[in-house]
């Protein structure tokens, strides 16, 4: 939708609100911690689970999978200041034990 106004200078309205499947969910970043998760209820009475906190990642080195506990997040290429509160995210640089 157009968010300025029309040539004769009258305002453009919304046609209709969202509906609740339309909506944007809250964005829940995941923090270093003991491992906690949160249930939220989804269309059809579904369940998704959003991970809170954790304190494990999976690390793949010469095609094997480890699990190994997080110490810090160094390096963070979308914002330099989720690195400072230790905020993971997909391509995040961490230093493990």
């Amino acid at each position: 939708m157009n968010q300025g106004r029309k040539l004769t200078g009258g305002k453009y309205h919304k046609q209709k609100k969202k509906k609740f499947h339309e909506l944007q969910s809250q964005e829940r970043l995941t923090v270093i911690g003991e491992t906690k998760r949160k249930k939220l209820r989804v269309k059809g009475a579904n369940q998704k689970s959003v991970l809170l906190t954790t304190n494990q990642a999976n690390i793949i080195s010469d095609n094997k999978t480890q699990k190994t506990d997080i110490k810090n997040v160094l390096e963070t290429p979308q914002n330099s200041f989720l690195a400072r509160q230790n905020r993971l995210s997909k391509g995040v640089v961490i230093e493990t034990t």
